[in-house]
Parts: C-alpha cells; structure tokens; sequence
C-alpha cells in the first residue's frame, strides 16, 4: 500500500537541516577551542592570535595534549589538534538568509573534488553501458549465481565493511553501485539491497575500524596511545556487528523476493537513476565484450590497489576512470562525437548526487561560521565529566552520535575531539582504547542515517526516499547501539 506520508527529497531535507543550523546560530553561545598544528617546524596555536611555539615534547605536556611530538613531526597528525581546557566565548555570529543561501554553494566550493570524481564515474559507466557489455556481463553472473544470490550479499556486504575497517573506504565506495544495483534487480532484490550491501556494509567498517588511517590511528594517536590497543576487541566487534547485520538484511532480502510488495521501497520510487534492471539479455562473453569487461574489473582493481598502496585520492581516482573511458571508446571503435555524447550524458545523470553532497558540507559550512561546533563539545565534555566511569563511557557513545551531525569526518571529529574528550577519560579512570572505541562506534552508528555523511547521496543514487531508509535501518541501529553499549562496558570491566 503507497505511503500517504512522504518524505522531502535529500536536497531539501538538507536544506531544512541548514536552516535548523543557522537557526541554532542565533541561539546557542558561540566559543570555540583553541588548536595547535605543525608548521614549518614549529607548533602554531590559533585562537585569538596565532603564537610560535617549538616542536617539543615539553610544550605538548604542558598543554594538556597528550600526544607524542614524533606524531607531528613525521605527518601522521596533520590537522590541528583542539587543546583541552582552551574553550572561550565568542560574539555570536547567528548565520543570516543569505548565509543558508550560500551555504550549499561553498559546500560544492568546498567538496569540488567528490564531485568531480562522482560526475567522471557516471561518465565511464555511461560509456561503458552505450558497449552493451554491462548487460551482457550481469546476465552472465546471474545466470552463474542462479539460486545462490543470498551469498552475493553475504559476501559482498562483508567486503565492503572490510574496507571501511581496515583503510577508510568512503567515497571511493559510490563506483560500485552502477554495477550492483541492476545486477539485485535481476536477482529479485529491490533498491534497498545495493544501498544496504554497499553504504550499510562500509558504515558497519566503521563502526568497528581496527586499522582505519583516517579515524582509528588518527584518534589513537590525539588519544596518545597505540592504534593497535584494543585490536582484537575491535576485530571481534567486526564479526560480530557483521553477523547481526547481514543476518538482518538477508531476512528483508528473503521476505521481498517471496513478496515484492513486502518492499520498503514505494512505487513512486523504486527506479535509480543508474539502470533499472530490465530487459537484461544474454549476450555471449566472446572477443570485445570480454575485453571491454576485463578493463572495466581492472579499473577496479587498480583503483583499490592505488587507495591502498599507492596513497591515491580523488584526483588519481578521476583520472583513473577518465583514462577507462577513452580506452573504453577505443576497443568499442567508438566515434569522437559518439563518446563525448555518453560521456555528457553519465556526468548529468550523477548531477543530483553531486548537489546532494555540495549540500550536505553547507550545512557544516553554516555550524563553523557560527563558531557553535566548539560549544556543542565543550557543554558535551562538561555535563560528564563528573559521572561513574559506566555512565561516562555509555555518555561518550551518545555524544559521538550527536557529534557525527556535525562533524561527518572521521578525522577531523578526531583532532578536535580526543584531545579534549581524552583529558576526561584519564580524569574518570577511562582507558584510551575505550575512548577510541567509543568515538569508533558512534560515529559508525550514526554514520548509517547522517544527513551530513554519504546516506543520501547513496540513496539518490539508487532512487530511494529516506523514509523507506529509516524504516528499514532502524531495527538493526537499536541491536548495535545494545552492542555497542555491552561491548564498551565490557572493556570497561576487563580494565578494573
């Protein structure tokens, strides 16, 4: 039965979300953190003034920062670090109309490079669907997986959160649903399974990062202890979380393949902006398309090995998928006017997910400009400091999931929250590794839903509303915050 309650679409829920902010603005008390980087051989503090400061250890330790000054030194902190005990009040700076208004447009100023990478990948996928070898591809392996798709799930969706765990896989992530979205529909999935398999995979990696550069070391290290304290606890989280959520999507794929109207997903969505699944023929794998399908699984390939060995981003990623395009037209003896035609055409497609995630870093634009993202930490950090260690464990967790509105990345809630979060914990008897897993867990928690993270870029790219979303994700949110919550405790207790 259709829905008579309908969610707004992600571009307005975000701007929604922007008002909200600019309106806490004018509400709540500005301030901010003082913060310390490492420039040109020195520590720099910015608050009022910048002052000059050597690259000692001694100057760390009288700060508070508990941090070793290697860490700095050889690059492994490279943002600045906020500095326990330094919040101030500032004038309050309320964000204006014309604020909310410019805030989607410095996002897209600010985040040029996602978007570029996301409109290049529509590019190539475009050029490489105009071949035929897509179709011919997918009817292939589902033609191979007949009657055992459900360990496509098992299997992908594990993979996935293996990468968010163990390097950081994020944006990098969004390539792949051009490729799992029809190959689901084939197999009598509906839209929700690609973005539970890919973005709800990736998310479950972060909840439980046992090597994640950009968020588990980078704590560890503004925590002033070794990324490797709590390793195995975090690897067992991942097993952990991974059989509850798959087993929680593998039940929803199961009921809306027995019956299609079981499905979250209304009619007026259920269609992606990428491929919609039908009318997929076989096309015998011979000459060409085998060869157009071995360059698209080797630009894959080398884009992971680039991500994980040869420290790529975003450019080298476009790049890379600039340089499959052309090779793409090549083999495909495909006219100039014909590729550049595609290639138009795939980067238009995507453009709503590039507004989407210019929007979604508006509403981070507008929170900074009003210098209320410091006051949110400092009146989080003072209403626990004074608990019992279970409370300000379970506290944090609920902190850290308030904070990933605010702060969607994962390095920068790192830098500006450890050091002052960290000083508590030593205060409360908490040790480091909780605190890390702490911030771990929340951010991953709430990383699921986030309007400022990359849910609705995901779910625009599968033609999903967020409600749909919402009412499939909840029930599994609730089993891992109990685990979460156990699992802390836990630790707590060993540590006693």
């Amino acid at each position: 039965m259709p829905s008579l309650i309908k969610l707004p679409t992600p571009l307005t829920i975000l701007m929604a979300v922007t008002v909200l902010a600019a309106i806490a603005t004018w509400l709540m008390p500005a301030g901010k953190f003082e913060s310390l980087s490492y420039q040109n051989n020195a520590f720099v503090i910015s608050g009022s003034e910048e002052t000059k400061l050597p690259a000692t250890q001694h100057i760390l330790d009288s700060l508070g920062i508990m941090v070793k000054a290697d860490k700095f030194l050889n690059g492994a902190i490279k943002k600045p670090v906020s500095i326990p005990g330094s919040f101030h009040p500032l004038l309050q700076n309320g964000q204006s109309v014309i604020d909310v208004v410019q805030a989607p447009l410095k996002g897209i100023y600010e985040t040029v490079d996602v978007i570029l990478f996301i409109l290049i990948i529509g590019s190539f996928i475009q050029v490489f669907y105009a071949t035929g070898a897509m179709e011919a591809g997918i009817a292939k392996l589902s033609a191979g997986m007949k009657g055992r798709e459900s360990w496509l799930i098992v299997v992908l969706t594990f993979l996935f959160a293996l990468g968010g765990s163990s390097y950081g896989m994020a944006e990098e992530s969004l390539v792949f649903y051009p490729i799992l979205i029809p190959l689901f529909l084939a197999a009598g999935y509906d839209l929700l399974i690609p973005v539970a398999v890919i973005h709800g995979g990736n998310t479950l990696g972060y909840l439980s990062s046992f090597s994640n550069p950009f968020s588990t070391i980078i704590a560890s290290n503004a925590a002033g202890i070794s990324w490797t304290d709590g390793l195995y606890g975090r690897l067992a989280m991942l097993l952990v979380s991974s059989v509850i959520y798959i087993g929680y999507v593998m039940w929803y794929a199961q009921k809306v393949r027995r019956n299609p109207h079981a499905s979250y997903v209304t009619a007026d969505e259920g269609r992606s902006s990428i491929a919609d699944g039908n009318g997929i023929a076989m096309v015998p794998l011979k000459g060409k398309t085998a060869g157009l399908l071995f360059i698209f699984a080797a630009t894959f390939v080398l884009l992971i090995i680039g991500v994980v060995a040869l420290d790529w981003w975003l450019l080298e990623m476009s790049a890379l998928f600039l340089v499959a395009s052309v090779l793409v037209a090549v083999v495909q003896r495909m006219s100039e006017r014909l590729f550049i035609e595609k290639f138009i055409e795939g980067a238009e497609s995507l453009l709503g997910v590039a507004f989407v995630i210019g929007a979604a870093r508006g509403v981070t634009v507008v929170l900074d400009a009003g210098n209320i993202s410091g006051s949110v930490l400092h009146w989080a950090s003072t209403a626990i400091q004074d608990v019992h260690p279970a409370l300000f464990i379970i506290g944090l967790l609920l902190i850290y999931i308030l904070l990933t509105v605010i702060i969607p990345s994962s390095s920068g809630m790192a830098v500006m929250t450890m050091p002052i979060l960290g000083s508590l914990a030593i205060v409360a008897g908490i040790p480091g590794r909780e605190i890390v897993n702490s911030y771990l867990l929340g951010m991953g928690i709430m990383g699921f839903i986030t309007p400022t993270g990359l849910i609705l870029p995901s779910l625009a790219l599968a033609g999903v509303g967020m409600k749909a979303w919402i009412r499939f994700i909840w029930p599994v949110l609730l089993l891992l915050f109990m685990l979460a919550a156990m699992a802390l405790l836990t630790g707590l207790w060993l540590d006693l």
